[in-house]
């Protein structure tokens, strides 16, 4: 756990376990209770499968959180990347019930039993720079787009759902090589290794804890990460060391925007940027200038950010 920081008062926590819950629905109203009762806020996904989620509130209340999730039957040893925040970085806490935890759309597979080798961040580096190597990103488009391994390969997914396809449609090029994958927090690669092991494929790795960790414990001038890590939370972006990152986001489509996305006069706050400007209508872009209109009169009267922002 990253030491305390009086001007990072609001301590994140991306968490995740594989596990078998057969009684997932049950936890639903309890976790909400006793997540709402301490002021904590984000969401966290329950399915057949385990759960997921990224939430935040006091240092406190994330502890008592982690052990009362890691008390339940089967989820012990939960994997949690923690970060902090200098401001609470979701609006509400939300408890979903899911068909999965992460959303792939093929049936029995099972991360628990068939997930690829894990390897340490320290050990990362040497394994995506051996020449039989191929590294793949399984994050969708918009999160690569601001940061992403050297020389790792971007299937261009709009959604998780997609991954599947891709790699059947790239099943040569993947013959015959270490496939090493990575994803934020390591859910997306621990279910997408399984997948590709399920296809037969032998040495088949991912990160453990994934980009987070990674940018944890790797000091920024051995890493091999160039620009920063998307998060899905009000801080948009982080990078070396897990501190704040320089991307914004789009309010109107929610891409996440880089510095130079920031400086096109396609990009106008709360009303388009360079990837939705072509797909909206004056209308939309009217639109959205009176939604900003709104959230900047909220702020003004200092009722903070907007729900709709």
């Amino acid at each position: 756990m990253t030491p305390s920081d009086p001007s990072q008062p609001v301590r994140v926590a991306a968490l995740y376990r594989f596990a078998r819950l057969d009684a997932f629905e049950t936890l639903r109203a309890p976790l909400a209770a006793f997540c709402c009762g301490r002021g904590i806020k984000g969401t966290l996904l329950l399915a057949h499968e385990g759960i997921n989620g990224t939430v935040a509130g006091s240092e406190e209340a994330i502890a008592e959180l982690i052990d009362c999730i890691e008390a339940i039957d089967g989820l012990a040893g939960l994997e949690v990347k923690f970060s902090s925040a200098a401001d609470m970085p979701f609006h509400r806490m939300k408890v979903r019930l899911k068909r999965e935890i992460v959303t792939m759309g093929v049936e029995d597979i099972d991360p628990v039993a068939s997930a690829g080798t894990y390897v340490a961040p320290a050990d990362w580096n040497a394994l995506i720079s051996e020449p039989d190597t191929i590294v793949i990103d399984t994050r969708n488009a918009y999160e690569v787009s601001i940061g992403t391994f050297k020389g790792a390969v971007d299937p261009a997914t709009a959604s998780f759902r997609e991954f599947p396809g891709w790699v059947e449609a790239h099943r040569e090029e993947l013959e015959g090589r270490k496939v090493a994958m990575f994803c934020t927090g390591g859910i997306r690669c621990e279910k997408a290794t399984a997948y590709v092991k399920s296809l037969g494929f032998k040495d088949v790795f991912h990160l453990k804890g994934g980009i987070l960790k990674y940018l944890e414990e790797v000091p920024a001038e051995q890493s091999l990460w160039q620009g920063e890590c998307f998060v899905f939370d009000e801080r948009v972006s982080v990078s070396h060391g897990l501190a704040e990152g320089d991307a914004q986001l789009c309010r109107a489509c929610r891409h996440p925007l880089t510095a130079s996305e920031l400086a096109s006069p396609r990009y106008a706050a709360g009303i388009s940027c360079p990837h939705c400007f072509d797909a909206r209508t004056d209308e939309d872009r009217q639109r959205y200038a009176e939604r900003q209109r709104q959230v900047e009169l909220a702020q003004a009267r200092g009722k903070g950010p907007h729900i709709g922002s």
